[in-house]
């Protein structure tokens, strides 16, 4: 811990996509950066893989594009939408979009893993691993630090709050968290095989009468899949061959035969209690929260990933000037430019929760109308076109944002 402060020193709290980027960044600029993660081990049973064009513009303009390939990672070949066992419809990505930019699954830890492998590369980086931060350090009613779990204290000039969304620093900053509403909670599976799947590279979203869920191959390989619940519901309590019937059971033909064969490797389900929210105000003097610890994300379209990305590279562009020009006004200028990034921010944060939520609760009213389903497969041959062309048109704001990035001097 003890080196030159020849810059501001900086502590990141979180090593998710906005903590391990936002890490990088600063600390190839010439800062002092400290990344405390609490875990040892990056490794979760589901992490979002989906980096959509408006997450892979982030990772250009921060001067990271270059590292997906040496990661696991594969493009999304398209969308299927099955109803009732009938293709409702399919969409070829990039829907429309530059051929050149679809959608791209990448394993999220080996992509953590590889920024914090390369921030070790600076001089003024330092990786506190298996350290949790359990307080703010404050002086004159400004943040000036942390606590981590074992005592010791590390001050800083700013500390980047991106603890998730349960962020303890959210919370002993006093920044309330206000809640957005989810109809639908998730379980999230992991299907281990050694061969290819009948899903050809697409996301596919099976609707019946038993219930919802979509697969999608993982970029390490196998299947990840979600099972949709009504929020709050109660998990139904199957054993792994009743899930791989369950879930054969809304599927047709091959894929149904391919869940049974390698059904062996179905992973215990993990719920994942979707919670939309929004904190009231993202900073206190010396204090940023981003991805997150200032929003969490429901999980259409994997804005969580995405955003988070995005929240790093305008973090990285508008604090560089000021982190590496070392202002000394007390931290006014540093507080000004934390309001102006939450500003810049927060209007697609609420602009995406909100396109989220329409989207979720359309597919809420397909999993509990039989009606509707049973319409939409009766006719999908005559309206199945028409249907792909307007829900491409819809995903455009979630695939691109809705704003544009700033590049990092």
């Amino acid at each position: 811990m003890n080196r030159p402060r020849t810059h501001p020193q900086v502590v990141v709290v979180g090593g998710g996509p906005a903590g391990a980027s936002l890490a990088l960044v600063l600390a190839r600029s010439g800062l002092a950066v400290t990344l405390v993660e609490a875990r040892t081990s990056l490794v979760r049973q589901f992490r979002g893989e989906a980096l959509m064009p408006s997450g892979l513009d982030a990772l250009g303009a921060m001067g990271l594009a270059e590292l997906l390939p040496a990661l696991p990672h594969r493009p999304l070949q398209g969308w299927r939408f099955i109803v009732n066992g009938r293709e409702l419809f399919s969409a070829a990505e990039p829907l429309g979009g530059n051929p050149r930019r679809p959608c791209t699954l990448v394993s999220q830890q080996a992509l953590l893993e590889l920024l914090i492998k390369q921030a070790q590369a600076f001089p003024g980086f330092v990786l506190e691993r298996g350290q949790p931060a359990v307080d703010l350090l404050w002086r004159q009613e400004r943040v000036v630090g942390v606590q981590l779990g074992d005592g010791r204290r590390l001050e800083a000039d700013l500390v980047l709050a991106c603890d998730g969304r349960a962020s303890l620093l959210r919370q002993k900053a006093k920044l309330k968290l206000v809640d957005g509403t989810s109809p639908i909670d998730l379980l999230w599976f992991q299907l281990a095989c050694p061969a290819g799947s009948p899903l050809q590279g697409n996301f596919t979203t099976l609707v019946g009468a038993t219930g919802v869920f979509s697969a999608f191959e993982s970029a390490a390989g196998g299947l990840q899949l979600g099972w949709v619940l009504a929020a709050g519901d109660r998990a139904p309590a199957l054993g792994q061959p009743e899930w791989i019937e369950k879930l054969a059971g809304l599927c047709s033909g091959e894929l149904a035969l391919w869940l049974r064969q390698w059904g062996a490797g179905l992973s215990e389900p993990t719920r994942l209690a979707v919670k939309v929210a929004l904190a009231e105000r993202w900073w206190r003097p010396g204090l940023l929260l981003l991805g997150d610890a200032a929003h969490p994300m429901g999980p259409v379209r994997a804005q969580g990933i995405n955003m988070a990305l995005r929240d790093a590279c305008v973090a990285s562009a508008r604090l560089l000037p000021l982190l590496c020009g070392q202002a000394t006004d007390g931290g006014q200028a540093l507080d000004g430019t934390l309001a102006a990034i939450e500003a810049e921010r927060r209007p697609e944060i609420e602009a995406i929760q909100a396109l989220q939520a329409l989207e979720a609760a359309r597919g809420e009213q397909l999993r509990s109308q039989a009606w509707l389903r049973r319409g939409l497969a009766l006719a999908a041959p005559l309206i199945g076109p028409a249907i792909a062309s307007h829900w491409s048109h819809q995903q455009q704001p979630l695939r691109h944002g809705l704003s544009a990035l700033p590049k990092p001097p």
